[in-house]
């Protein structure tokens, strides 16, 4: 096949390889780790793409996270498909077998190579590691943010072509684009600096930036001084052997710098919103929790797993706990091993200049998410590979075909390899990708291969719980405790447990205990609220109901519990305020209707009352209560010197 013909078949192979390998994706469903807070139960997103829900997109920081462009990722996601999980996944899918595709060709238009690129791409779509990014909802940002700044890198080598404010916008936009979608891409200014060096060749500009597409391989563009040399002997074009590298030059021109100036002002901004909202949201835990010399230590370990997962990818887990120690050997070899190989990639550059690219690409897009700053409970995850992965790639697939190119049988090797590394990864791919149809499987899976995963056990609790087997949950709520007391989830939902079982004060019990270690557990002020209005205790109740509140101020159902609180109380004016407050929320709440107008009745205010159990029985004709409340009001009685029913929502 020609070059040419190459260039087109490769991407279509790419797409349905990438297709097949990860279809099943859209018969699996959502898990119940974060897909809940992103859609599943978030109020926000389960109603669709509305102008409200937009604007909700720009302002939230909910999951202790600002990435508009995601929100509105998700929002349109339940427009179309509404709450079916498989069109959720399949647009994940489509977006990974675009960003495995544009990953060709952004190569293949840097360096005018075809196989090279090809054989990053495919390492990148289909290997084992990138399945969380994929197959997990919630992380749509992963494949979304990386698909912009795909788009960033095309238009960054057309600028630096023939540099201009025009061709530049477009690059300050699609990165803009990706920081709203994910922040992790904030270190893609000091990419582009590295691209610079090489395979554009802008750090010494008698290196000619490549052109694609080419008629050979290895074909770069000439520079113009041999444009010129072309029209005055009007030659034939010949294909240019790849720069020599020790033409390279060494410091970082000043130039190179100033005109991403305003990349890097985008990348400050987005990394103090994200600390802020993540410090906000109480994601980031402090050091008191996580000492610094520990955080050094994981992430050193992290780097090097991440090599060998990479290279052995077994063990995979959606999960992974984080060490309540480090053993020494481990930290000092890690970092024996990182610094060995940088300082191999440094000394070689010029012999190699794709090692030490493809090396500290990986160094720097771990870096916002390698726990210096510990954001989550985890010490290192799968789907932080998405992007750094690439830079592996890179170095992994010039490294091999210039190897395999000082060897007779070079070529022959090279496609045995591949015969060999593209059907592996694809076969573990999608076994892997198997593990995730649900919760149950997910997490069973993770603890197999995990050891004292208090998550693990908490979450596949929950998941055993929602299909009826309340004790089996219960057992894993309690193992999660005894691996890990301080986990504020498995206290609140062995709290549930107990309160579905009638002990009460177990139940009240795990609430206080899921609060005192997350104060801002919402949903355990309300259960709490909740318990304690069962057992009539609407004064005690009333401070948790607060609490809540305040923390979700935008919660119908949390506003609704806490009038229902002070009503009881006898607080009555508070009460019709928050009624009020959630009906402005969801105006079509039978129930807040109805509990409004007894409310308003119990104020003697009977013609406000009488309209709310109207409205309460328009929307539920089949409201028993509404329609009683509404006759006493009709024939005359009256609610005054009584109590609503002291229940919760």
């Amino acid at each position: 096949m020609t070059s040419r013909q190459w260039t087109l078949a490769i991407p279509l192979l790419l797409v349905l390889v990438t297709l097949a390998v990860f279809w099943q994706v859209g018969s699996h469903e959502f898990v119940n780790l974060d897909d809940e807070q992103y859609v599943t139960q978030n109020p926000h997103v389960r109603g669709g793409l509305t102008a409200g829900s937009l604007a909700w997109a720009f302002v939230s920081t909910h999951a202790s996270n600002w990435h508009p462009i995601t929100w509105i990722s998700h929002l349109l996601d339940v427009t179309f498909f509404g709450m079916d999980p498989r069109g959720h996944h399949w647009v994940s899918l489509l977006f990974h077998a675009a960003n495995s595709l544009l990953l060709f060709l952004v190569l293949h238009r840097m360096t005018a190579t075809i196989g090279k690129s090809a054989a990053v791409a495919f390492l990148f779509a289909l290997h084992p590691l990138h399945v969380e990014s994929v197959a997990w909802v919630a992380e749509r940002k992963d494949v979304l943010s990386t698909f912009f700044m795909l788009w960033t890198l095309w238009f960054y080598v057309r600028y630096a072509r023939s540099p201009s404010l025009l061709k530049g916008l477009p690059v300050l936009v699609f990165f803009a684009l990706g920081l709203l979608s994910k922040p992790m891409l904030v270190t893609l200014p000091f990419l582009l600096l590295l691209l610079d060096y090489w395979p554009l060749g802008r750090f010494d500009r008698s290196v000619p930036v490549p052109s694609g597409p080419v008629r050979e391989e290895q074909a770069v563009l000439p520079t113009k001084k041999a444009k010129k040399r072309k029209k005055q002997t009007a030659r034939p074009v010949q294909a240019a052997p790849d720069p020599e590298p020790e033409r390279q030059g060494t410091g970082i021109p000043w130039g190179l710098v100033s005109e991403k100036i305003p990349l890097f002002a985008l990348s400050a901004v987005s990394s103090v919103v994200t600390y802020a909202v993540q410090q906000g949201g109480g994601a980031m835990s402090p050091l008191d929790a996580i000492p610094l010399g520990t955080r050094l230590g994981n992430a050193l370990v992290s780097c090097v797993s991440y090599l060998f997962k990479t290279l052995f990818p077994q063990d995979l887990a959606v999960f992974y706990p984080y060490p309540s120690e480090i053993a020494a050997w481990k930290v000092v070899g890690a970092a024996a091993l990182l610094a060995a190989l940088t300082l191999l990639c440094v000394l070689f550059r010029k012999r190699f200049p794709y090692a030490l690219v493809g090396w500290f690409w990986y160094l720097g897009t771990l870096v916002p998410v390698i726990g210096i700053v510990q954001v989550g409970m985890q010490a290192m995850a799968d789907r932080y590979t998405y992007v750094p992965h690439i830079g592996l790639f890179i170095a992994a697939a010039w490294g091999v075909t210039d190897l395999a190119a000082g060897l007779p049988w070079g070529r022959k090797a090279l496609a045995a390899l591949a015969g060999v590394v593209f059907p592996a990864l694809a076969i573990l791919t999608w076994s892997q990708l198997a593990y995730w149809k649900n919760s149950t499987t997910l997490f069973e899976h993770a603890l197999r291969v995990t050891e004292r995963n208090s998550l693990a056990h908490t979450n596949l609790g929950v998941a055993l719980n929602r299909a009826g087997k309340l004790e089996e949950a219960a057992s894993h709520y309690r193992e999660a405790i005894r691996i890990n007391p301080n986990s504020s989830g498995s206290h609140f939902n062995l709290a549930n447990y107990y309160a579905s079982a009638g002990r009460k004060e177990n139940a009240l019990h795990h609430y206080r205990e899921a609060i005192r270690i997350n104060p801002r557990y919402t949903n355990a002020y309300n259960n709490l609220g909740l318990m304690l209005m069962s057992d009539r205790r609407a004064d005690e109740a009333i401070p948790y109901y607060r609490k809540a509140a305040e923390l979700e101020p935008a919660n119908a159902g949390i506003l609704y519990g806490y009038g229902i609180a002070l009503a009881a109380a006898g607080h009555l004016p508070e009460a019709v305020e928050q009624f009020n407050r959630a009906l402005a929320l969801r105006p079509n709440y039978p129930e807040a209707h109805n509990y409004l107008g007894m409310a308003l009745l119990m104020q003697g205010k009977r013609e406000e009352a009488v309209g709310h159990f109207r409205q309460a029985l328009w929307l539920k004709p089949d409201f028993t209560q509404a329609r009683r409340n509404l006759e006493q009001a009709a024939g005359g009685g009256s609610l005054r010197g009584t109590a609503p029913p002291s229940r919760g929502p």
